[in-house]
Parts: structure tokens; C-alpha cells; sequence
């Protein structure tokens, strides 16, 4: 898989991974390049860097996501690489409202089931394509602190397996980015809570478009930036009691558990 001569649309683009991946794949000799993202004024600015498009999109709401494709496939044709990328952060567990739920499923997982639903589709008339979904090693592991960012990162993981098992064999390839700290506004905001033992190893954007470069040559589901991540993911699933164990000493040496008690 390569983004080479590609039509590629980057949901979320406008800001961290997703300019990262915008510009790399211009770089990379895409055919296109669409930034989409619901700030229109700062896609526009990144898409000018390299002569793309940007579209103004709103992931939580289906009706976005089919006109943003609409668009795309007017001016371009079929769409080879759709990355949805755009995601949010919420801190909190048992105390986090019914309506801060929705948004965060809305955004985070949701929002490829319909892109799914509509893309699909159209990828295996036009004889396959590429989806990139952007879930975070949270979708692997957890999110200490946030029970509303680890569930719904476990739910997009869950439905990009079952994408690339339903209909790997039929031309569609299906890829999650599984990152841990990456140093962008959602990492910056969050790194004063929960989070903030991820900013000592977090990653460049632009080192993770070169994971997400190697990831799609390799053509490996999995694409994790940090190396690391697949050594926890093996000893989750080795010794799963262990595994939790290990988590909350974590929970507790980090002060996290003293933040969720507050």
C-alpha cells in the first residue's frame, strides 16, 4: 500500500496527526490531498502548503461525512486512503453525564461507522481502498482516568477488526493507528491530569506519519509508534489478571487514583 498517485482525505487535519499525515502523504506523491476538519480557516492553511483541498466537516454528524465524500469524489474521482483521523479527549469515570458520553461516542467511534457505512460501499465498487482509522494504544490497553476516552477508543479498535476481517478478502484494507502520547493540543491539554505520564515519551506528529508510512507498505493491521505498545498489548493477553494488577499500581504511582477520588 502506498499513497503514491492516491486520492487520500484526512479527517481532523487541520491540527496534530492529522497535518502530520496530510503533509506526509503530499510528500509522498498523493494525488490528492483533502483536509477535512470542522475549523475550515486552519485546514485551508494547511491544505494551501501543499496545494490540497479543505473541507469543512464535522465527524459527529453522519450527513458531514457523506458530503464531505460527495465533494471529494466530484473533484477527484474515488477515493483511495480515507483516514479517519478526528477524535477528542474527556477526563473522567461514573461522574461523566449521559451527554458527554454521546459527544465522545459521536466523535470517537461513531463517526467511522458511518464513514463505514458510506465508504465501503464505494471502495468495493471502485475495486478496493484503504481505511486508516486512528484509535490510539487506549484501544488496546485502557486510558487511566478516562473511562469515556478508553471505551470508546476499544469500541473503534473492535469495529476496524471487524472491517478488516469482513471484508479484508474482498480488495478492502483496514489499518489502526494505535499511538500512545503524541505531542499535540489533545495530549497538551490533557498532560495536566491523567495523562501527563505520556509526555515523557510522547512522539512527534511527524514521527508518526512515518510509522503510518512504514504501516501501509508492510500492509500490518497494527501500526504502532511506539514499539512498546505491542509489548504490553503481549502481556495483556498473556496474563490478563497480572496485567490489572500492574495497571493500578500505575493508577496509584502516577496520583491518578487520588485525581479519580477527588
Amino acid at each position: 500500500m502506498t499513497v503514491k498517485d492516491q486520492v487520500c482525505v484526512v479527517t481532523g487535519g487541520a491540527n496534530g496527526i492529522g497535518r502530520a499525515l496530510a503533509e506526509r502523504f503530499a510528500a509522498e506523491g498523493a494525488r490528492a490531498v483533502v483536509v477535512a476538519d470542522l475549523d475550515l480557516a486552519a485546514a485551508q492553511r494547511v491544505a494551501g502548503g501543499f496545494g490540497g483541498m479543505a473541507i469543512a466537516c464535522d465527524v459527529a454528524v453522519e450527513a458531514d461525512l457523506v458530503k464531505l465524500m460527495e465533494a471529494v469524489e466530484s473533484a477527484y474521482g474515488p477515493i483511495g486512503l480515507f483516514c479517519s483521523n478526528a477524535g477528542i479527549g474527556m477526563e473522567g469515570g461514573l461522574e461523566v453525564s449521559d451527554a458527554a458520553w454521546d459527544r465522545i461516542m459521536r466523535i470517537n467511534f461513531m463517526s467511522h461507522v458511518w464513514l463505514a457505512r458510506h465508504l465501503v460501499p464505494r471502495m468495493l465498487r471502485a475495486g478496493g481502498g484503504a481505511m486508516l482509522q486512528t484509535v490510539s494504544a487506549a484501544g488496546l490497553l485502557t486510558q487511566l482516568g478516562s473511562a469515556p476516552y478508553a471505551v470508546s477508543k476499544h469500541a473503534a479498535m473492535s469495529f476496524a477488526e471487524w472491517l478488516a476481517i469482513t471484508f479484508g478478502a474482498r480488495g478492502l484494507k483496514v489499518f489502526a493507528l494505535c499511538p500512545q502520547g503524541v505531542r499535540t493540543a489533545l495530549l497538551e491539554e490533557a498532560s495536566q491530569g491523567s495523562m501527563n505520564f505520556l509526555v515523557e515519551t510522547a512522539l512527534e506528529p511527524a514521527a508518526v506519519a512515518s510509522a503510518v508510512i512504514e504501516g501501509l507498505a508492510s500492509e500490518k493491521f497494527l501500526i504502532l509508534p511506539h514499539p512498546d505498545v505491542a509489548e504490553y498489548f503481549r502481556r495483556k493477553g498473556a496474563d490478563y489478571d497480572r496485567w490489572l494488577r500492574g495497571m493500578q499500581r500505575l493508577q496509584k504511582e502516577t496520583g491518578i487514583e487520588e485525581i479519580m477520588q477527588a
